[in-house]
């Protein structure tokens, strides 16, 4: 198994994140990383990390953009490999906070679901009468 606990040395920050497969490639995790927006917790004291060579433990835990929403995880073993995802999420307790749940809203009168066709006659007389406009026209009605 390639999942090692007692490495008191630690790992690169940009190694660690590839091999947890937070990031696709190294490159991209490193990137990251020297941008400045990546953040580390270590013993209740935060601060911003800019070097890839960075040592990671475990116990620590990072913070980081990932597409539109900020990651929080916290390391909880090294490796030694990227191996597979089961491998990889035991390297790691995620934080991140749930997103919240999306408002529904009702659709507006008129407007058809996506990928429905074409308008059937009932619904282009409604949008008429909706916009008071003749369809075949474009005048007022």
């Amino acid at each position: 198994m390639s999942v090692t606990g007692d490495r008191s040395d630690g790992q690169r920050v940009d190694t660690w994140l590839w091999h947890a497969r937070l990031f696709k490639t190294r490159t991209l995790a490193a990137t990251i990383v020297s941008a400045g927006k990546v953040r580390l917790t270590r013993n209740e004291a935060t601060q911003r990390i800019t070097k890839s060579s960075h040592m990671v433990r475990p116990g620590d835990t990072l913070t980081f953009p990932k597409g539109k929403v900020i990651r929080i995880v916290r390391i909880e073993a090294l490796a030694t490999r990227r191996g597979p995802a089961p491998e990889a999420q035991a390297l790691y307790e995620d934080l991140t906070p749930p997103p919240p749940p999306k408002a529904e809203t009702p659709r507006p009168i008129g407007e058809r679901e996506a990928g429905a066709g074409r308008p059937t006659k009932k619904d282009r007389r409604a949008l008429d009468k909706l916009t008071g406009l003749d369809h075949l026209t474009g005048k007022k009605v």
